[in-house]
């Protein structure tokens, strides 16, 4: 099981999870979060990092120039689209670094099938997140109903997002699907926004083996 670690915004907590052998840690570049790294960490202190886990850049409705941009100035391994991307634009993507498409799940979603259909070839990963009803993308705290993602066929490593917190470990590991690739963690694990706390990941961490 694949843990992924988002809204980092120190360089010291990125080593950390490192040493921790978390999968993916999750950098935002959305000017709208509270966890935007560019005010936070300089991409020169990227630059030359050395991580077994992967950098994943968070992006909310951006260019391709601009995304690129990123991926050249700090180092990203893989980009998560959590806005209205376009199939083409995952395309476009895909063909220099990994693609996540993050999916919001609502309350008025009944097929997940549906709505992953036009990307299943030009994406890596999916993420499925909870819908939020002020229409912020993500970062909601909240799990949506994860029944829908296990009847659903996918057929793409996907993540599970929305609100998981330690005491949902025996979910996490009782949930079943073929392409069930990890979980993707924020705002349960953290001091303040931003600011990890790492006794409850490595509390999850030992959980889940």
């Amino acid at each position: 099981m694949n843990i992924k670690v988002c809204g980092i915004t120190q360089l010291k907590q990125l080593q950390q999870l490192d040493g921790l052998n978390i999968a993916f840690a999750g950098l935002i570049f959305h000017k709208g979060s509270p966890r935007y790294v560019v005010d936070k960490i300089p991409k020169e202190a990227l630059q030359d990092t050395d991580f077994d886990l992967k950098k994943v850049g968070v992006f909310v409705n951006a260019g391709y120039d601009e995304i690129m941009q990123m991926v050249d100035d700090y180092g990203l391994d893989v980009v998560q689209l959590h806005g209205d991307e376009t199939p083409e634009l995952c395309e476009q993507l895909s063909e220099d670094v990994e693609v996540i498409k993050a999916f919001s799940i609502s309350d008025k979603i009944t097929s997940v099938d549906d709505m992953i259909v036009d990307y299943d070839d030009v994406c890596d990963y999916y993420l499925f997140d909870t819908a939020s009803k002020t229409g912020k993308s993500g970062g909601t705290g909240k799990k949506f109903d994860w029944k829908l993602v296990s009847k659903s066929k996918i057929e793409k490593p996907f993540f599970l997002s929305g609100g998981i917190s330690v005491d949902d470990i025996a979910k996490i590991k009782a949930f079943k699907h073929p392409d069930y690739f990890g979980i993707d963690v924020n705002s349960c694990f953290e001091k303040s926004p931003g600011i990890k706390d790492m006794a409850l990941l490595l509390q999850l961490k030992q959980g889940m083996k």
